[in-house]
């Protein structure tokens, strides 16, 4: 089993138990030894992993943490654990403590779910307040999967980590800054702006007026950005997919390239939560359908391309259909919280 599939076993097992597991130990137990053994490490091996590891400081003795991770004896990762429904925002300064009494160069907090890595990139051998890598291993991405593997026992390399960790913690703040921004941009933000296309003064009236139009240039940008690499990153899966074509005794349906590529949107936003073979699309008469295992039973949603007015419908469990318009097909993404709902029925 690769190290991705044994994470998402772990994922499966904490929604399944979560809810039974009532107490710290039993998180312990149940999600964050898996979650180190996952890693490499043998957690029955007192040379690897340490749990109860004395952290004491100044002459305050019987500080532990929960776990050290140990290589040549010497401690590199600290981790302390919370009960799962803990909420982590109150529990680093603790963490600090032990990491500024050890050797350790790298510090998780953790409730099982939610894996926070910290480093010492501020203030040399003082944890930073921040972590650089914040991961949900119930909604883990591809690329945070790779960071996490460079923790893995096999190719554990501090340096590399370090400087990793360094790009990682600047641009996630940045990519925060940049998220807020276009959802609802600061004066500072629009300013900016405002003095590259308008010759005009910036009053408070035109910064107002701006404000709207910063907020969907932006939107749409995204937008755009998107489709485009939608369309550049699955034109080598449309060679190989076949084109579906449904006959029936009166005439040829004709996929359109408008439907294809409303497929793959959809598809892109489903494949974080169900494995990309298992989508597929069927073209009928009248509508244009997203199935799960080609099943017409498992339909995600149809579409409407050919009217003059584009939809996009959601049948519920009643068999009634719920549609929605659709100005363009990057519409689709608008209905992102919808389909990865629809889509929830039918995981394995």
């Amino acid at each position: 089993m690769d190290f991705k599939d044994q994470l998402k076993q772990i994922a499966d097992k904490i929604s399944k138990f979560k809810d039974s597991t009532q107490t710290e130990e039993a998180t312990k137990n149940a999600f964050i030894m898996p979650f180190i053994n996952a890693l490499g490490y043998d957690i029955f091996n007192p040379q690897e992993v340490v749990p109860e590891f004395v952290a004491d400081i100044g002459l305050k003795k019987g500080e532990k943490v929960d776990y050290a991770i140990l290589r040549n004896n010497i401690p590199v990762i600290l981790i302390e654990c919370k009960h799962w429904r803990e909420n982590l925002d109150i529990h680093n300064t603790q963490l600090i403590r032990y990491f500024n009494v050890t050797k350790a160069k790298f510090a998780i907090l953790t409730n099982g779910i939610n894996y926070r890595f910290y480093t010492d990139l501020e203030e040399p051998n003082k944890m930073d307040e921040k972590p650089f890598l914040d991961i949900n291993i119930l909604e883990i991405k591809d690329a945070q999967i790779e960071e996490l593997k460079k923790f893995h026992k096999s190719y554990f390399d501090l340096d590399k980590i370090i400087n990793t960790a360094n790009t990682l913690k600047y641009s996630n703040e940045i990519k925060t800054i940049l998220n807020d921004e276009f959802k609802q941009p600061t004066e500072d933000f629009v300013k900016y702006f405002i003095y590259k296309v308008y010759s005009g003064k910036a009053t408070e009236r035109i910064i107002s007026q701006f404000s709207e139009i910063v907020k969907i240039s932006c939107q749409q940008f995204l937008s755009d950005l998107i489709t485009e690499r939608l369309k550049t990153a699955l034109d080598k899966e449309k060679e190989t997919e076949p084109k579906i074509i449904d006959q029936t005794k009166e005439s040829v349906i004709e996929t359109t390239e408008e439907e294809t590529e409303s497929y793959y949107i959809i598809k892109s936003i489903l494949r974080q939560d169900i494995e990309s073979s298992r989508i597929f699309y069927r073209d009928f008469q009248k509508f244009f359908s997203i199935l799960i295992d080609d099943s017409v039973r498992n339909t995600v949603c149809r579409l409407y391309l050919n009217d003059s007015i584009k939809q996009i419908a959601f049948i519920d469990e009643n068999k009634n259909e719920t549609k929605f318009p659709l100005n363009s097909i990057d519409d689709i993404f608008k209905y992102t919280d919808q389909l990865k709902q629809v889509v929830k029925k039918f995981k394995k």
